[in-house]
C-alpha cells in the first residue's frame, strides 16, 4: 500500500468519525429539545432548523416553533458547548499536573469563578453576560495564583496541588456563601445558591454566541499546543529537555483553563466532574495522544453534559433539577473509583 493511499484512507476514517460524532452530538441536541412540558417530535425539530437556514419550507405549529427557537435550542446548544469546554480544561489539567483526579472544580477553579461572578451580581458592578464573564475570571484566575502559591507553583508535587486545590474551593465557596448571606435579599439569594448548582434555564442566543467564541477559540489553542502535552507526560524535566519552556506553558495553558471555565460559570453556574469522568473516557477510545484526545474530550462532553440536561429534566417529573446535582450522581462514583485505583498504583 502506498502512502498516498494510506493518507487516504486515514483521512477517510477520520472523516466518517468526525461525521459519526457530530450526527451522534445533533441526535441528543434533538432529543433534548423536544423534551419538556411541551413534547416536541424529532422531526419536528429538525424541519424548524431547516426552515430557518432555508432549507425547507414545511409548515410547523407557530408555538412549537417558538418554543424550539426562544428556549430550547438555544440550552441545549449552550450545554453542548459547555461540556466540551469543561472537558477540555480537565484534560489539560490532568496532563499538566500528571494526577488523574484534576480538572477546575476539584482544583477550585470554579469555585474562584463564581466568586467573582456572584460579586458582580450581588454588588451591581456591572451588567450582562460579558461583565459577569469578566468578574468570573478575575475570580478564577485569583483561585489559580492561590493554588499556585499554596503549593508552591511548579515545585510542589502534584499530590500537594490537588490539597492546595481542596482548600481553594473550600475559601472561595464560603467567600461566596458570605456575600450571598450578607448582601442579598432571601428571594435573591435563593436564586443565586440555585443558580450556583448549575442551571440553563436562562441561557439564550446571545450566551451561546459567546461561548461558542470562547470555547472555539480554547480548542483551537489547545490543539496548537497538543505536542507539548504529550511532552508533560513524561515530565516537567522530559518537556524541557525537548525545548519546552515549562513555566511559561503553565502559565498560559492554566489562564486557558481559567477563561473557560470562568465563561461557563458565568452562564450556567459550578458544574462539577464534566472535566474529571470525560477525559477518562476519551483518553480509553482516543489514547494519550493530545491531537486525538482534545478532539475527543470536546466532543464527549457535549455529549455527556447534554444528557445531563435531559437528566436533569426527566429524573423528578414536573421538576428540573440542578445540573450540578446531576454530574455528581456520575461523578462522584466516577471520582471514587479513580481515587482508589491511584492509590493502589501510587
Amino acid at each position: 500500500m502506498t502512502r498516498a493511499s494510506q493518507i487516504l484512507r486515514r483521512s477517510a476514517a477520520l472523516g466518517a468519525l468526525l461525521a459519526a460524532a457530530f450526527a451522534a452530538i445533533a441526535l441528543v441536541v434533538g432529543i433534548s429539545v423536544g423534551i419538556g412540558d411541551l413534547p416536541i417530535p424529532l422531526a419536528t425539530t429538525f424541519l424548524a432548523v431547516t426552515n430557518r437556514l432555508g432549507w425547507t419550507a414545511a409548515e410547523l405549529n407557530r408555538i412549537h416553533e417558538a418554543v424550539i427557537w426562544d428556549y430550547r435550542l438555544s440550552r441545549a446548544l449552550v450545554a453542548a458547548f459547555c461540556g466540551a469546554g469543561l472537558a477540555l480544561s480537565g484534560a489539560i489539567m490532568q496532563s499538566l499536573l500528571r494526577n488523574p483526579l484534576a480538572e477546575p472544580y476539584v482544583l477550585g477553579i470554579s469555585a474562584g469563578a463564581s466568586t467573582g461572578a456572584v460579586s458582580i451580581l450581588i454588588f451591581g458592578l456591572g451588567a450582562g453576560v460579558v461583565s459577569l464573564s469578566a468578574g468570573a475570571f478575575a475570580g478564577a484566575f485569583a483561585a489559580f495564583l492561590f493554588v499556585a502559591l499554596l503549593s508552591n507553583g511548579t515545585r510542589g508535587g502534584n499530590d500537594r496541588t490537588i490539597l492546595a486545590g481542596v482548600a481553594a474551593s473550600q475559601l472561595f465557596n464560603a467567600t461566596t456563601s458570605y456575600i450571598v448571606t450578607t448582601s442579598g435579599n432571601a428571594q435573591q439569594a435563593r436564586d443565586v445558591m440555585f443558580w450556583l448548582l448549575g442551571s440553563f434555564g436562562g441561557v439564550r442566543w446571545p450566551e451561546l454566541v459567546l461561548v461558542a467564541a470562547i470555547i472555539g477559540a480554547g480548542l483551537v489553542a489547545c490543539l496548537f499546543y497538543a505536542r507539548v502535552l504529550d511532552a508533560f507526560a513524561f515530565g516537567d524535566e522530559a518537556a524541557a529537555s525537548l525545548g519546552v519552556n515549562v513555566g511559561r506553558t503553565r502559565v498560559a495553558l492554566f489562564a486557558l483553563t481559567a477563561l473557560m471555565t470562568a465563561t461557563i460559570v458565568s452562564m450556567v453556574g459550578s458544574i462539577g466532574f464534566v472535566g474529571l469522568v470525560v477525559p477518562h473516557v476519551a483518553r480509553f477510545f482516543a489514547g494519550p495522544l493530545h491531537m486525538r484526545l482534545l478532539p475527543a474530550c470536546a466532543i464527549g462532553g457535549a455529549i455527556f453534559m447534554v444528557l445531563a440536561d435531559i437528566g436533569s429534566r426527566s429524573i423528578v417529573p414536573q421538576q428540573v433539577l440542578p445540573i450540578g446535582v446531576v454530574t455528581a450522581l456520575v461523578g462522584v462514583p466516577f471520582f471514587s473509583v479513580i481515587l482508589y485505583r491511584f492509590q493502589r498504583a501510587s
